[in-house]
C-alpha cells in the first residue's frame, strides 16, 4: 500500500517540476530578437560584424547624426580596450552599463559567420522541436531539448576561443555624404586602408536593402544566403523561428529608399567594408498564420534608420550584408 501511494505522488510531483522548469525556460528571452513592434529584419536591435570595428562606434553621418547603438550581438571576440567611439565624436558614449566598448583586429568575417549560421540552425531546430540531430521522441523529448542546447552552448564556445583572434584597435574614418566617391579618410594602419566607394557599390548596397527585405517577408533562407553573411542568415533564421513559434509571420513591403550617407569604408585582412546608414520607409504588419494582422498597419507607412555594413573580398566579389545596427 505504501508503494503504491508513493509512486501515485511521485508521478504529479515529477510531472509538476518538468511543467515548472518548462515555464521558467520560456521566460528566458530567445536570443534576444524583438517583439512584433520590432519584427522587421534588424529591427529594434544592432547585431553583426563589421571586422575590428565591430565594437567602435561608426562616425556621424547627415542620416545618421548621433551614430548607431553598440552592437548587442556579434560571434566577434571582445577584448579589453579603449572605449566606445574612441576618436570619434563625443555623440558615442560608453556603455550604458559603465564597460567600455572595445575592438577587436583580424577576426575572420567568414569564420565568424560560420558559427552564427551554427548558432541560427541550431535554434531553428531547438524552437521547432527537432534538434540539432532530430531530437529525441516520446517522453525524452523535453530532456532531449536540454541537452542539445547544452551541446550547442559548449559547440559554440570552443569554436569561439578556436577561431577568436586578438590585436590592435583600429580608428574610425571620416564620413562622407552618400554618393560622393572617395572615403576612408580616417587614419589608416597596417590592417586598416582606405576604399573607394563607387556609385554602382551604392546601387549595390539600396539593391541588397530592397532583395534582403522582400527574401525576409518570403522566409526564403536560400535567397539570404545569398545577400548576407552566414552569421547574418543564422540570426535571420533564429527571428524568424521565434516569430513562427509565436504563430506569428512579419511582411515588409513597399520598401522605399529614402535617403543614405557612407559612415565609414575600409579594407583589412582581405575584405573590404563598408558601413552605410539609410534611412527607408516600408508597409511593416505582423500576422498570424491566418494572415490576420496582429502588429502594424497595412495603410500607413513607418520610416526606420539604420547602418548597414557591407564586406566584400578586396580582390573582388559581390558585397554582403555583414551587420545591422539601430541609429541612436
Amino acid at each position: 500500500m505504501t508503494r503504491t501511494t508513493q509512486t501515485v505522488v511521485s508521478r504529479p510531483a515529477r510531472r509538476t517540476s518538468v511543467l515548472l522548469l518548462g515555464a521558467a525556460l520560456a521566460l528566458l528571452p530567445v536570443t534576444g530578437m524583438p517583439h512584433h513592434a520590432d519584427a522587421r529584419p534588424g529591427g529594434g536591435s544592432s547585431f553583426g560584424s563589421r571586422g575590428s570595428r565591430t565594437y567602435s562606434a561608426p562616425p556621424p553621418t547627415a542620416t545618421s547624426p548621433y551614430g548607431g547603438t553598440p552592437m548587442q550581438r556579434s560571434i566577434t571576440p571582445q577584448s579589453p580596450g579603449p572605449g566606445y567611439g574612441m576618436g570619434a565624436p563625443s555623440a558615442f558614449p560608453r556603455s550604458p552599463y559603465g564597460t567600455p566598448y572595445a575592438a577587436m583586429s583580424r577576426p575572420h568575417p567568414f569564420a565568424n559567420g560560420f558559427l552564427g549560421g551554427l548558432l541560427g540552425a541550431g535554434l531553428f531546430g531547438v524552437l521547432f522541436g527537432h534538434g540539432i540531430a532530430g531530437g529525441l521522441h516520446g517522453g525524452g523529448s523535453f530532456l532531449g531539448v536540454l541537452i542539445q542546447l547544452l551541446l550547442l552552448g559548449l559547440l559554440i564556445g570552443w569554436l569561439v576561443r578556436r577561431f577568436g583572434g586578438g590585436g590592435r584597435t583600429a580608428m574610425p574614418t571620416q564620413a562622407g555624404p552618400y554618393g560622393q566617391g572617395t572615403y576612408g579618410q580616417g587614419m589608416p594602419g597596417p590592417s586598416s586602408a582606405q576604399v573607394t566607394i563607387t556609385p554602382d557599390d551604392y546601387r549595390a548596397f539600396q539593391r541588397l536593402l530592397l532583395d534582403i527585405q522582400a527574401a525576409w517577408s518570403q522566409q526564403n533562407l536560400p535567397a539570404l544566403q545569398h545577400m548576407a553573411t552566414p552569421e547574418m542568415v543564422g540570426y535571420f533564421n533564429a527571428q524568424l523561428s521565434d516569430l513562427a513559434s509565436r504563430g506569428a509571420r512579419n511582411v515588409v513591403s513597399d520598401v522605399r529608399f529614402e535617403q543614405g550617407d557612407l559612415s565609414e569604408a575600409w579594407s583589412e585582412n582581405g575584405f573590404d567594408y563598408a558601413t552605410v546608414a539609410i534611412r527607408y520607409s516600408m508597409v511593416d504588419i505582423t500576422t498570424d498564420m491566418t494572415g490576420h494582422v496582429i502588429d502594424g498597419s497595412s495603410t500607413e507607412r513607418v520610416t526606420a534608420t539604420e547602418l548597414w555594413t557591407f564586406v566584400r573580398p578586396s580582390r573582388g566579389g559581390a558585397w554582403l550584408l555583414s551587420a545591422i545596427q539601430q541609429a541612436r
